[in-house]
């Protein structure tokens, strides 16, 4: 049962990254393209917790926190970014 748990997650989140790298290549809005973005950075923790599950090592749980700090500081960046376009 384990196994079977562990590819439908997997399965779950490959089709989730397809759709990420959709909305970021189709966009139409530069905003579109950052809410995939952050959503992209969020499945890719997901993966590393489903990996560090899978394969009983620890330090794939802080590649995971370090992966969701870096795309939160970098969202933030780009969401400011995109708010100073505007006011010109």
């Amino acid at each position: 049962m384990p196994g079977t748990a562990f590819a439908a997650f997997t399965s779950v989140l490959l089709v989730c990254c397809g759709l990420c790298l959709y909305r970021i290549a189709r966009g139409p809005t530069a905003p579109d393209r950052t809410v995939g973005i952050d959503i992209l950075g969020t499945v890719v923790v997901g993966f590393c917790a489903l990996l560090a599950l899978m394969t009983g090592k620890d330090y794939l749980m802080n590649v995971a926190l370090v992966w969701a700090m870096v795309s939160f500081i970098g969202t933030l960046a780009l969401a400011k970014h995109l708010e100073g376009q505007h006011e010109r």
